[in-house]
């Protein structure tokens, strides 16, 4: 008799197997009251790796960490009309606390640009104070009506960038470095994963913005995901919180502002353009655990070499972890850490030992072969950088073919049912958008044909970037 899969095969049911990988790899349950979720160590270890290099890359961009209040005066969030339309089928309010009625409702945060307006006006006085360049790590609140782990929650962390500037330029500038040299190079560099950049439509674009700047993926089932965004504000913000400066020149004038945020779900992206039948396979640079060394059986000697392999890998730099746990079978050890997408196996035997040898086992091919133990520290990080590469070499290939050139909106309709569509914007337009819109396909981006960032959707030669989407 055949042995079961561990998991349900993509090919026969992909949501399936996504929750499969999510319980079986130990990422992350549903937690108890309808859509939240509990992420588990293993998951947020990952979230935390995300952290780190996301965190770093903002404060190159000249931002700074701060926090704001969870709770948010509803009062707050009808000062942007265009806002508060946007959010208010999502939005999770407290009438009662302390066992009273409140005088005024509270919105738990769902995105912070009101709350933080408010201070940025209390903070910027003069042009000395501009730019004003600040980040949060937090958790938000958006009352989702169809959830799944990850990818669409009604409670998620997330970090959301907040900044002020002197000039429209200035602010546009800024939103752009933070796509490009915070989202994409972490998506392209860390995860692995190569995103189409662009803007977004008037449709599409975040609930009082002037622009929004999105970074797409496409995932094994020919879906969307968007995996991060950066808004221009204009002076929308500004001007409901009253966010002016003294010029040079002694003039009062009205600052610009931005916006930006990535969160967990970029977790549910990982798994979605990496993920095999075999479970998560996680881009060495982003791993918490790029290597593990398993013991295979406690014989003599056979601990100890794998803890000296273990102590060298360490001082050569590489996050590694020891497996000596021979009272669990080794199949089913192997299978956890295939499972969870481990980079790097080491397999320790004594007849392997015997020999001066280990098995060295990559995830993202399978490929296996026998190393010297001696200098094989040495090794090991040219091996993740290649391991990185093939990955990222590998989603960037099915990304290509799963992308057609279109010329009418029937052929982009039939290239989205299993994958992206590219086609002209002038040949799509508003009207094509809505047309689309029927059939649960959007515009993800409009990008020009070498794939940068056009100023306005109205260039020639605009390429619309249309999928169905998470």
């Amino acid at each position: 008799m055949a042995k079961a899969p561990v998991l349900t095969p993509q090919a026969d049911d992909f949501p399936r197997w996504y929750q499969d990988v999510l319980a079986k790899a130990e990422l992350a349950d549903n937690g108890p009251v309808r859509g939240t979720m509990v992420i588990r160590p293993y998951g947020y270890g990952i979230w935390e790796r995300m952290q780190a290099e996301v965190d770093a890359r903002i404060k190159a961009a000249g931002a700074e960490n701060a926090y704001f209040p969870l709770f948010i005066p509803q009062s707050y969030l009808t000062r942007e009309a265009e806002h508060v339309e946007g959010f208010s089928p999502e939005l999770a309010v407290v009438t009662h606390a302390g066992g009273k009625e409140l005088d005024e409702p509270i919105v738990v945060r769902p995105t912070s640009e009101t709350v933080i307006g408010e201070f940025m006006a209390k903070w910027v006085n003069s042009h000395r104070d501009l730019p004003l360049l600040l980040n949060q790590w937090a958790n938000v609140v958006r009352w989702e009506l169809r959830t799944r782990l990850f990818l669409r929650t009604s409670e998620f962390l997330w970090q959301e960038g907040h900044t002020a500037h002197a000039t429209e330029e200035d602010a546009r500038a800024y939103a752009l470095r933070i796509h490009l040299d915070v989202y994409q190079d972490f998506m392209v560099n860390v995860l692995a994963m190569p995103v189409y950049i662009g803007r977004k439509t008037k449709q599409e674009r975040f609930a009082g913005a002037t622009n929004t700047l999105a970074c797409e993926a496409i995932m094994r089932d020919g879906k969307a995901l968007q995996m991060g965004t950066s808004h221009e504000l204009g002076q929308n913000f500004a001007k409901a919180f009253d966010i002016t400066y003294q010029s040079v020149e002694g003039t009062q004038e009205m600052a610009w502002t931005t916006s930006w945020g990535s969160s967990t779900r970029m977790i549910g992206g990982l798994i979605m353009v990496h993920g095999d039948d075999k479970g998560l396979r996680v881009p060495p640079r982003l791993a918490a655990t790029q290597a593990v060394v398993m013991v295979i059986r406690d014989d003599d000697g056979v601990v100890e070499a794998a803890s000296a392999l273990t102590d060298e890998l360490r001082a050569a730099g590489v996050r590694v972890r020891l497996d000596d746990r021979t009272d669990t079978s080794f199949g089913r050890r192997a299978t956890d850490w295939e499972l969870k997408g481990v980079p790097v196996r080491i397999e320790v035997g004594p007849r392997d030992l015997a020999n001066g040898e280990v098995t060295v086992v990559r995830r993202d091919s399978s490929e296996k072969h026998q190393a010297a133990v001696a200098g094989l520290a040495a090794t090991v990080p040219g091996l993740l950088e290649d391991i990185q590469a093939a990955m990222l070499a590998e989603a960037t290939a099915f990304r290509d073919a799963n992308t057609a050139e279109v010329a009418t909106i029937d052929e982009a309709r039939a290239a989205a049912q299993t994958g992206f569509a590219k086609i002209p914007w002038a040949t799509l337009g508003v009207a094509g958008e809505a047309e689309l819109a029927k059939d649960a396909i959007t515009v993800r981006c409009i990008q020009r044909p070498d794939g940068s960032v056009p100023t306005s959707e109205d260039e020639p030669g605009n390429i619309a970037i249309v999928a169905r989407s998470y």
